[in-house]
């Protein structure tokens, strides 16, 4: 028998659609969940709705709030525990844009358990349940974990790879993330964490910004973030990125905004896409790549109005839009979730799933966290499926070394949850170290996950580290 015939006998046996697979693909139609579930929502029409100035003055900041939106189809103790996390655990304040909530459990009517279970109120609205009852944080976690203000060239300004910078342009988001890596920085206080804040005036900063990288033509990449972006009014940003693509060295700069996910009705306001169209017509003719990166953690956040967003800032001019998820245990941190939500954003709204990060190591995280060696299983597993300029690559921010995939670590004690990595640059805290590219570094799993050697191995190391579980 020929291959041709062979291959037809073997179709006419065993279809494609019935070839059993660890991941079966199909392609879902987004559909905008209806705010009018909301008891607190029920008369909003779809012109408010689609306002941005209305969902900024309508976000959830508390308990109080959100009980007069979602009202008693939470039973109380599910506030309670959304209140008791506020006063004992986070690390970030709540801010919850309409949009946001409205993701949550989105296809069903308001009701308790439907929310605990849910992912995106797993990240984006934490209760204290939630926290490890016996390791909450990792006895070395840290609020600046990255340790990025101590690379600041500029205040905000963190000069962290040879040719790369990321510059904080504001310390405010639409939204705030359970997890956000700089937590010491971003949002309002919370009975835990009493945040940062920025010394010098704003206009003096972005100026100093744009000296250094005047005088620092190594630098080809920058990163305009916070923050959000969003926040940023746009004539600023729109002057700053300017003066960007006046500085002959830079190349490539990406505005990092969560908000096109939080708060797509920002990025379709008129205002904002004609300047998006300017900005991107500006770095065309100067052969600067122009990006947006963004963050969803959960394939029912890309929804239609997601979706129409995204492509509307395409159609301006915008060379990618790109997602930097982060790996969340109880959100996404299973095959299934990694690749629906990576389906999810290039069907539906045409946005390059990028990164995966393993969770930082700041205080109150290890609920969240996955080990190392979960990575790499599910680097391995998203193989495949999705188009190779597609597949996103899972990595580990190593502190002091920077962005690594889950495969190069240099040694890794399962035991201990202990693992070790080099780099092959110099960062502005260690340019004059000698040993510099020779130094170990280390990342660590959470304790909880370990085998029972290694989490009694921490009971005893935590004592003298004299850090909190």
């Amino acid at each position: 028998m020929s291959r041709s015939l062979r291959a037809e006998a073997a179709l006419a046996d065993s279809p494609a659609e019935t070839l059993p697979q660890p991941y079966a693909y199909r392609r879902h139609e987004a559909v905008e969940p209806d705010w009018r579930r909301f008891p607190g929502w029920r008369d909003v029409t779809e012109q408010e709705w689609r306002d941005p100035q209305w969902q900024r003055s309508h976000c959830v900041k508390g308990v109080r709030q959100l009980r007069a939106v979602a009202g008693p189809g939470l039973d109380d103790a599910f506030y309670d525990d959304v209140e008791a996390d506020q006063r004992d655990h986070a690390t970030m304040s709540i801010l919850l844009p309409p949009h946001v909530l409205n993701t949550i459990a989105p296809h069903t009517e308001v009701e308790t358990a439907a929310w605990y279970e849910d992912p995106v109120r797993r990240y984006m609205l934490p209760v204290a349940s939630d926290r490890h009852p016996l390791w909450p944080s990792h006895p070395l976690a840290s609020r600046d974990s990255l340790h990025e203000a101590e690379m600041w060239a500029v205040e905000g300004l963190t000069h962290r790879y040879p040719t790369k910078v990321l510059a904080e342009l504001v310390s405010t988001c639409p939204q705030y993330c359970g997890h956000c890596t700089r937590m010491d920085l971003v949002g309002t206080s919370t009975p835990q964490i009493t945040k940062y804040r920025f010394v010098m005036r704003p206009v003096d900063r972005l100026d100093r910004m744009i000296d250094y990288l005047r005088a620092t033509p190594t630098v080809r990449d920058v990163v305009v973030s916070g923050g959000d972006v969003a926040n940023v009014p746009w004539p600023r940003l729109a002057s700053f990125v300017g003066r960007l693509l006046e500085i002959d060295s830079i190349r490539d700069i990406r505005l990092a905004s969560k908000g096109l996910i939080g708060l797509p009705q920002h990025w379709l306001a008129p205002q904002v896409l004609d300047g998006v169209a300017k900005l991107s017509a500006d770095a065309r003719a100067r052969g600067v790549s122009l990006a947006l990166h963004t963050h969803a953690n959960a394939a029912q956040q890309v929804t239609p109005l997601v979706a129409e967003a995204s492509r509307a800032l395409l159609d301006a001019g915008l060379r990618d839009i790109r997602n930097q998820g982060v790996l969340l245990d109880g959100v996404n941190g299973t095959t299934e979730g990694l690749l629906d939500l990576c389906f999810a954003l290039l069907d539906s709204a045409g946005v390059m799933p990028y990164y995966f990060y393993l969770c930082d190591m700041i205080p109150g995280a290890e609920h969240w966290r996955l080990p190392l060696a979960r990575a790499q299983e599910l680097q391995r597993s998203l193989m495949g499926y999705l188009p190779g300029f597609a597949t996103p690559r899972l990595v580990c921010d190593v502190p002091y070394v920077g962005k690594r995939w889950v495969d190069q670590v240099d040694g890794y004690d399962r035991e201990r949850g202990i693992s070790s990595w080099t780099k092959n640059y110099r960062t502005t805290v260690d340019h004059d170290d000698p040993a510099a590219l020779d130094r170990v570094h280390h990342y660590y799993d959470p304790v909880h996950t370990l085998p029972q050697q290694g989490r009694e191995w921490w009971t005893s190391a935590q004592a003298l580290i004299g850090g909190k579980s």
